[in-house]
């Protein structure tokens, strides 16, 4: 078994679609970033990379690169799915907190929760979502930002 722990944080910001675990959330700003900015997604493709001990998701996805330029990071966590995969690791479980103080995401859990599951070809169980706020501190509490942290365990298919 191994454990891989992920985290990302992206700036809110006018004229961009917000996009939290794959799923739209309709909010006034969206996040910053050079894919499609899901701040959950990446946290979650850290953590599962750090497990795999590939690096991080720079090393994998490069900012700056062309080819990710707006891209889903759903397809990024395909991509990451196929080589954990290909590596002969299955998930155990991936927990996952999402800090923000708007919007809510409570609304929005279980789609989110269905929708990176069905990426990672996993039962929905074994993808945990929460929301916290930070009662109004730092860069999360003044809206600023969102930021997220993703625990998973894998574990080598015998």
């Amino acid at each position: 078994m191994r454990i891989g722990i992920g985290y990302d944080v992206h700036k809110l910001v006018k004229g961009r679609k917000l996009i939290i675990g794959g799923v739209e959330i309709p909010h006034e700003k969206g996040l910053l970033g050079w894919s499609d900015g899901d701040v959950l997604l990446h946290a979650i493709i850290d953590a599962l990379i750090g497990a795999l001990g590939e690096g991080d998701i720079g090393a994998h996805f490069p900012p700056g690169d062309v080819n990710y330029k707006g891209i889903s990071s759903l397809k990024l966590l395909e991509f990451v799915n196929e080589l954990m995969r290909n590596r002969g690791y299955s998930i155990n479980n991936i927990d996952s907190t999402v800090v923000a103080e708007l919007p809510k995401i409570a609304p929005y859990i279980a789609d989110i929760r269905r929708l990176v599951a069905s990426t990672l070809a996993v039962p929905v169980e074994l993808v945990n979502v929460k929301g916290k706020t930070e009662e109004g501190l730092g860069f999360t509490g003044d809206k600023k930002g969102i930021k997220a942290y993703a625990v998973c365990l894998i574990h080598k298919e015998i």
